[in-house]
């Protein structure tokens, strides 16, 4: 999981090296809702994203108010649903979907955002594949 996910949370691209808390493996599709432990149903996430996500597999886009599907890191490609501003420090979603993952998981949560500006300036964020 770590490989495959390149050491990286898969919502919010935190990188395991520098988090004060271990990452754990989250199931996509909740195990309380019929989601299966197989390896297309699992994820790499860290613990912040792993306890906003909770069992949810939906959210409601802020923008468009309607009620919307969660990003999915096994059928689609972080890049072509998020994007950085322009100092690296914050998740932008591209869609209504991106949009209401990154509110649902608080993936600009204040402590993240503090993090990405420090690993920014010494050189070490975003992460390659993220970029």
């Amino acid at each position: 999981m770590f490989r495959r996910a390149n050491g990286c949370c898969e919502y919010c691209r935190s990188q395991a090296q520098f988090a004060v808390q271990s990452f754990s493996i989250e199931h996509i599709v909740p195990r309380s809702v019929g989601g299966k432990a197989e390896l297309d149903n699992l994820a790499f996430a860290c613990q912040g994203c792993n306890n906003h996500k909770y069992t949810f597999t939906q959210a409601r886009d802020s923008v468009s108010g309607v009620v919307v599907r969660l990003y999915d890191p096994r059928r689609e490609s972080w890049r072509e649903h998020f994007s950085w501003n322009g100092d690296f420090t914050l998740i932008l979603g591209l869609s209504a979907t991106d949009r209401a993952t990154v509110e649902a998981l608080q993936l600009n949560r204040a402590p993240l955002v503090k993090l990405r500006w420090l690993l920014y300036q010494a050189a070490e964020h975003p992460p390659m594949d993220a970029e």
